[in-house]
């Protein structure tokens, strides 16, 4: 069961959250792939905010921030899930192509409703069309890069932060020949 409760009794508050045992543990590494999916992002804004000839406003600031919230959320998508099978016994890199996969047209539609909601913004006309362009051209095209390069990317940052991790690992001896044999960290 998956849920909080909150109980007012006597001025007090009481807050009692039921752990989900299902969910994925993600670790440093796993977080770190997914934020390396927002540069992507920013990258995209960055360039169609100089190919249109607009300024680097406090509008496209706030954009800036939309897009880190997105794309993060899209590549936490695509780890989670590449967690979660390697934690049923998938390979490293067999789990986050899976993911990959699974989570691409969620991905698309998600970020595809988001830059249609804002090409509005970027070819607007009439007063304050100014902060509208530059808001809109920058989640337009930051939307664009991350939703095209990002899921490439995502799961070879997770394979390369796996291995990293698992790279100082201790196994255990498989027998009592193998106790005595020396590993190497």
């Amino acid at each position: 069961m998956n849920g909080a409760n909150l109980d007012i009794k006597d001025s007090k508050v009481e807050v009692s959250v039921i752990e989900c045992s299902d969910m994925p543990t993600i670790d440093e590494h796993s977080t770190l792939s997914a934020l390396l999916a927002v540069p992507f992002a920013i990258f995209g804004a960055l360039a169609g905010t100089w190919v249109r000839g607009l300024s680097n406003d406090i509008y496209f600031q706030i954009a800036l921030v939309a897009l880190v919230g997105l794309a993060a959320k899209n590549a936490i998508l695509i780890v989670e899930f590449a967690v979660l099978l390697k934690e049923q016994g998938v390979d490293t890199a067999k789990a986050a192509i899976q993911a990959a996969e699974l989570r691409f047209r969620p991905i698309v539609m998600t970020s595809l409703a988001f830059i249609l909601g804002c090409v509005p913004l970027a070819i607007s006309t009439g007063a304050g069309a100014a902060s509208r362009h530059s808001i809109g051209t920058a989640v337009v095209f930051g939307m664009l890069a991350a939703t095209a390069i990002a899921p490439l990317f995502i799961p070879l940052f997770f394979c390369l932060f796996d291995g990293w991790k698992n790279k100082g690992a201790v196994v255990a001896p498989d027998n009592e020949n193998d106790a005595n044999k020396e590993v190497n960290l």
